[in-house]
């Protein structure tokens, strides 16, 4: 039963992976910022290489230790601050404000559905698939807040 259960879930997983990956391609595409674009790039294909590992997951071709838990750094800069409204051109610190609250609601996804699943396999990968996406949420409130708040030369 867990493994049906478990399977659901991947599948579940790998359609926001391929979500995540159209919506950060969609945002490219609308920004001008050069380095923002090159964020979005590679938050791209960071969700891809998840939808790889999740095919493959499901697919047998790796154990749940696969996904190293790291310890990640939560500025709650998301959770603090609106979203801004998604336009051409926008300034690149509102593109990683974007992107940290799509990261905040795929971390809460993975580990809402972590809390109500029993210990075993399917809360391991729950929680992991969550860590992941809280380290990009990380990398992105630290750029944001680096753009937002530049170092002057008074320190």
């Amino acid at each position: 039963m867990e493994e049906r259960r478990l399977s659901d879930f991947i599948d579940i997983a790998i359609q926001r992976e391929i979500e995540a990956f159209e919506f950060y391609k969609g945002l490219h595409d609308k920004v001008s910022d050069k380095a923002a674009k090159d964020v979005l790039d590679i938050l791209a294909n960071e969700e891809k290489k998840h939808r790889a590992f999740l095919e493959n997951y499901r697919g047998g071709k790796l154990g749940a230790e696969a996904l190293k838990l790291n310890r990640v750094i939560d500025y709650k800069i998301a959770e603090h601050l609106e979203k801004p409204d998604i336009k051409v051109n926008m300034e690149s610190k509102d593109v990683y404000l974007v992107a940290a609250h799509r990261e905040l609601n795929s971390y809460n996804f993975y580990s809402g559905l972590a809390a109500v699943h029993p210990d075993g396999n399917v809360k391991e990968v729950l929680l992991k698939m969550a860590n992941e996406e809280g380290k990009h949420k990380e990398k992105v409130e630290y750029l944001y807040a680096n753009t937002a708040f530049p170092q002057t030369n008074g320190g």
